[in-house]
Formats: structure tokens, C-alpha cells, sequence
């Protein structure tokens, strides 16, 4: 039987940029926007605090954008500080690019395994969902989902009695599934 797991984001990550106060390296962005018209030209920002200090930076979302190209529905998110809108951004390559920011997800999310009652079979067959792209350890993910210290998981892939289709090796971001073989399984 397959089981789910769902790695889901509990907060916005951090982002990663170099305060110019304190020369912290971390900013929380809380969910506000800032935007600025110019005539019939606009900016857009998403607004970070230092995680040391408290300074605000803000993360070009677009600028000098003519009105009538940006969607209404995008505004009202915007005026209406739409933390989901927050994480999209976020989460879109090409604003981060734009920023030169990257993200800490570090305690940003959880694993929901659905349970304990699968850990006592002798194969267990797993698919692994993100709720967003989370950039995680595959063996530190199953270590936590299988109740494994971490070099245990990383044992067990080395021994291949854990097997994927995926690289098990790094960190991953996007859907993948595992078996699990326990001692005396047969494939």
C-alpha cells in the first residue's frame, strides 16, 4: 500500500541578503507590499525585516511598469498584503533572480506522514508531495518520517533498502517515492 507524505511550508523561509545596518545575513519577510505610482508607470516590493536588526529591505516585484500591463487582481492582492501572494513570489525563480536573494527554509516546514501505524511493515512503499518547492535532504526526510537517525537513513540507501527512482543523494524540491526494504524483506 502507497502511503503520502506531505512536506508543507508553515511560514514564509527567510531570505537571504546582506543587511546594510548590521550586516546580518537574513530578512523575514512578513506578507506587506509596498506600491508606488508614478503617473501612469508603477513599482512594486515586497517588504523584508532583518532578522537582526529590524531594517527593512524590499524585493522588486516589478517596477516601472506601465498600469494598464499589470493585472487588477494583482493589485488588490498587493493593497490587500496577500500573504499567499507573498509565497508565490517568493517561490517565482525569476524574482529572486531579479533580487539576488536565495531562501532559507529552514524551519519553514513540516512532514505530515499520516501516521505511525506503516513503520512496523517489513515494505513500505512512499510518495513524497511539496506543498511548495522546498529544497530538502531525501535521507534526512526519511529519517524523520521513519523515526531513523539521519546516518541510519543514509546507511540503508547505501545498502539499497532504500530505493528510488529519484537521487537520494543532495537535496530535492520536487515529488518523489521510495520503498523502504526492512531486514528480511525480499524484493
Amino acid at each position: 500500500m502507497l502511503n503520502n507524505w506531505f512536506v508543507m511550508p508553515t511560514c514564509l523561509p527567510l531570505v537571504i541578503r546582506r543587511c546594510h545596518s548590521c550586516a546580518s545575513e537574513r530578512f523575514r519577510p512578513n506578507g506587506k507590499f509596498r506600491v508606488n505610482a508614478n503617473h501612469k508607470l508603477l513599482d512594486a516590493w515586497l517588504l523584508a525585516l532583518c532578522a537582526a536588526c529590524g531594517t527593512t529591505t524590499k524585493l522588486t516585484v516589478f517596477e516601472r511598469t506601465h498600469v494598464r500591463s499589470v493585472r487588477p487582481q494583482l493589485l488588490d492582492r498587493m493593497h490587500a498584503n496577500d500573504p499567499l501572494l507573498a509565497a508565490e513570489l517568493l517561490q517565482d525563480a525569476a524574482v529572486r533572480h531579479r533580487n539576488h536573494v536565495a531562501l532559507d527554509w529552514r524551519g519553514a516546514w513540516r512532514l505530515d506522514t499520516g501516521g505511525t501505524d506503516h513503520l512496523d511493515r517489513e515494505v513500505i512503499d512512499v510518495a513524497v508531495r511539496f506543498g511548495a518547492r522546498i529544497p530538502v535532504s531525501p535521507a534526512a526526510l526519511i529519517a524523520e518520517g521513519c523515526g531513523l537517525s539521519r546516518g541510519e537513513a543514509e546507511r540503508l540507501i547505501a545498502a539499497g533498502k532504500i530505493v528510488s527512482a529519484a537521487r537520494l543523494s543532495g537535496k530535492l524540491s520536487g515529488d518523489f517515492t521510495f520503498t523502504l526494504k526492512r531486514r528480511g524483506a525480499e524484493a
